[in-house]
């Protein structure tokens, strides 16, 4: 015996909006909720998109429809729609609240762009069931959830330039310091605050016109929106990295070359062979001496050190061979 033919999406989903329609008409009667008719023309304008559309959005698309009605009687079906479940409210990122379609018996989550506001809905069986079994493990009975990842669409990262500043990050973003506008003044400046050419950030916060906010090596650093301009970034590797979240720094000895500009150490072992070994001694650079980094030069090469009251110069490359301990 044949089935019946299967219906064209198109058909299934004006179907189904229609039977919404008659349902919300029903359960706004049921309630004596006034104005039926024409929040029914709200609701049919809302279906109509089935995409993220704000309050305001929809003030649009009902007045391209020659449906003016006020404000109040839109957001106040939206609350009814919200209610009755045949929408949800979300604010995605802190952004403007936004409305969507709920459809009955369907689930799917969100990829959100922070640069165009974009939102792609998606579903992943997979995930479901991933989520299911972490939730079971922990003897948890799941009843509803919500993911939203937040990252740069494909059309933004295709348009994004090489040159992009900090100021124009975007926080979540993992970057890598590439250069600097501003001539020798901007680079002694950042080497000032501890950051150098090459440096991995992780952008926490950058919001408005205030400060933007980085994390290097588990250290937050705040830099005004001027010198955010100036410092050029491109973006990091983001596989996966071995290393462990952020602890405590290590009291195991680690190579001065790690040290960054302001801090300071003891010297627990000096390496090298024949010359370079004996240059390093001569210099002052001895076991149990303590030594502070003062500066690094424009070009992050050589490093300006203080040991013993005396100014060092001394080779990034060469430092490398001498181990420190209680850097602080």
């Amino acid at each position: 015996m044949m089935g019946l033919p299967k219906l064209p999406k198109v058909a299934v989903m004006k179907r189904l909006h229609h039977q919404e329609k008659e349902q919300f008409k029903s359960l706004t009667e049921q309630e004596n909720i006034d104005h039926i008719e024409e929040r029914a023309k709200v609701l049919d304008i809302f279906l109509q998109g089935e995409d993220h559309p704000t309050l305001d959005e929809l003030m649009e698309r009902l007045g391209q429809n020659n449906l003016n009605f006020s404000p109040d009687l839109v957001k106040d079906t939206l609350r009814l729609l919200c209610d009755f479940g045949f929408a949800r409210r979300s604010r995605f990122d802190n952004g403007d609240i936004r409305y969507e379609h709920h459809h009955l018996g369907q689930h799917h989550d969100h990829l959100v762009c922070t640069r165009c506001k974009n939102i792609v809905e998606f579903t992943d069986a997979d995930l479901e069931n991933r989520q299911l079994e972490v939730a079971a493990a922990h003897g948890f009975l799941m009843l509803q959830h919500r993911m939203e990842i937040y990252g740069i669409c494909g059309r933004c990262l295709n348009e994004r330039t090489d040159r992009l500043t900090l100021e124009a990050a975007k926080p979540g973003e993992q970057l890598v310091i590439s250069d600097l506008d501003g001539g020798a003044a901007a680079r002694m400046r950042l080497l000032t605050m501890g950051l150098r050419i090459g440096d991995r950030l992780d952008v926490i916060t950058n919001v408005g016109r205030g400060q933007v906010v980085v994390a290097v090596d588990c250290r937050r650093y705040v830099i005004g929106r001027g010198m955010a301009q100036k410092i050029i970034v491109a973006p990091a590797d983001q596989r996966p990295e071995p290393e462990p979240a952020c602890q405590p720094e290590p009291e195991a000895a680690v190579p001065l070359s790690q040290m960054r500009q302001g801090q300071s150490a003891t010297i627990v072992k000096v390496g090298g062979k024949g010359p370079l070994r004996r240059r390093l001694l001569e210099m002052g650079l001895l076991k149990g001496s303590d030594i502070y980094v003062e500066k690094y030069a424009p070009l992050q090469d050589p490093m300006e050190l203080i040991v013993k009251g005396y100014h060092v110069s001394l080779r990034v490359e060469e430092a490398t061979q001498i181990m420190v301990d209680r850097v602080r």
